[in-house]
């Protein structure tokens, strides 16, 4: 049973960190091409395209997360519209807590330590990711009891 459950969690957090490696490069590439092409001066480049890249990440690292990370959990035969809008809905407004706790993480970091923004970033990422995971795993896609 252990083992079984190990394996679970492991395929999880896997196919998880594999979304967000897509979702990733969705957002760079979003964002390269926002902010090259389509938006000029500060406004455009550092507010309109950030968020317009993490919108296109949000999208595709939920679609994979409900066509085939929790695909088990989500209830497509009846009110599949509903279900996939309140999903999105919930999903969307998760992602953009665990993004402002992510920044407010890294500024703490940077505050404390005097560490460069890279590393702050990445330990933010850490402690944000698995925040993210754990609100997919038990409040989103949470198993419904039957």
């Amino acid at each position: 049973m252990k083992t079984e459950k190990a394996r679970h969690w492991t395929r999880k957090v896997s196919e998880f960190m594999l979304s967000n490696l897509l979702g990733t490069a969705v957002d760079t590439a979003v964002l390269w091409m926002c902010s090259t092409y389509l938006f000029t001066g500060y406004a455009g480049t550092y507010l309109l395209s950030p968020l317009i890249s993490f919108e296109f990440a949000v999208t595709v690292n939920f679609l994979c997360s409900y066509f085939f990370i929790w695909k088990d959990r989500v209830r497509r035969k009846t009110h599949r519209r509903r279900s996939f809008f309140r999903h999105f809905g919930a999903y969307n407004l998760s992602c953009t807590g665990v993004f402002l706790l992510k920044m407010g993480i890294l500024l703490i970091v940077e505050r404390m330590t005097r560490w460069d923004v890279v590393f702050c970033n990445l330990l933010a990422l850490c402690v944000s990711g698995c925040i993210n995971f754990s609100m997919n795993e038990w409040v989103i896609f949470r198993k419904k009891k039957r």
